[in-house]
């Protein structure tokens, strides 16, 4: 029986950056519109957590019954180490969903952006098909990809439209930058995870590319969204504060270059994430500063 310390670490708070700074960025763009509301950004932020936590447990179900975690390092497996009942860590992951639909609908109908619901259909889909159903996409390399379109595109410009009912130029580099980042981290997840992964037939985009290229893919990912921010500053200069956290890729892009491997990869992991909490946060400040200094 896992206790609750376990089932905490299961859900993987480290994880909750990628939920939090879309929705903050998000709600600054719409701000610097014009036509910020502090509630749809709060029910915002319950659907990104809810789907964030949820896709954590639904991950560690789907591997644990597939067998893929029995031999891993990083974060407690509840199913794979055996720690719970799998079908209580999928209702785990199904309740979060549930919790997100709830909040998700709420955003909708107070917003008036009843076409979103299609756009919290297809998250659903993705949040379950990552390793669950009969052929999971995370499994097939197509990992990054979902990650980028809902943790950056869907995250960001969502949260903007349904409170500002708009976006600009910043919105979509903000987007674009905040889909980058998640995706480094699990890049970074999936390198330290690769010769598991081989040997199990997992074949995510770091196993596709091999260590090298994947290291290669990191530094773009990195560099990538603070090119991004000079985009958002051809809208909003103030957007600029963004770069404040070019310093803290320093320690996972050294990392990562040299050649780490397998558990001297989660220290990457863990700066990568406060490197994605760090912009997020910067980038929105800067983004809902921009009407004052107009």
């Amino acid at each position: 029986m896992a206790t609750l310390a376990q089932w905490i670490e299961g859900a993987r708070p480290r994880t909750l950056p990628a939920a939090v700074t879309p929705v903050l960025v998000g709600t600054a763009s719409a701000h610097a519109l014009g036509r910020s509301n502090l509630a749809l950004g709060l029910l915002a932020l319950v659907v990104a957590l809810g789907f964030q936590v949820g896709v954590n447990y639904a991950n560690d179900y789907s591997d644990g019954i597939r067998g893929t975690d029995e031999d891993r390092v990083g974060p407690v497996r509840l199913v794979g180490q055996q720690l719970a009942d799998p079908a209580n860590v999928k209702a785990a992951a199904f309740a979060c969903f549930f919790a997100a639909s709830v909040a998700g609908l709420a955003l909708v109908a107070l917003s008036g952006t009843w076409l979103l619901l299609l756009v919290g259909l297809a998250s659903l889909w993705a949040a379950w098909h990552y390793t669950g159903g009969e052929n999971p996409y995370g499994y097939r390399g197509l990992g990054e990809v979902m990650v980028f379109v809902f943790f950056g595109l869907v995250a960001v410009l969502g949260t903007t439209w349904t409170q500002a009912h708009a976006v600009d130029l910043a919105t979509i580099a903000g987007a674009v930058a905040m889909g980058l980042l998640p995706c480094a981290i699990l890049v970074t997840n999936n390198l330290r995870d690769i010769d598991g992964d081989r040997e199990v037939g997992k074949r995510t985009l770091a196993v596709r590319l091999g260590a090298q290229r994947t290291r290669a893919l990191y530094t773009g990912l990195v560099v990538g969204a603070f090119v991004l921010v000079l985009v958002a500053a051809i809208a909003h200069w103030t957007a600029l504060l963004g770069l404040l956290a070019a310093p803290l890729a320093l320690r996972p892009l050294k990392v990562v270059r040299g050649g780490a491997m397998g558990r001297a990869l989660i220290p990457a992991l863990v700066q990568t994430g406060l490197l994605q909490l760090a912009f997020g946060v910067l980038l929105s400040v800067g983004l809902a500063v921009a009407p004052a200094v107009a």
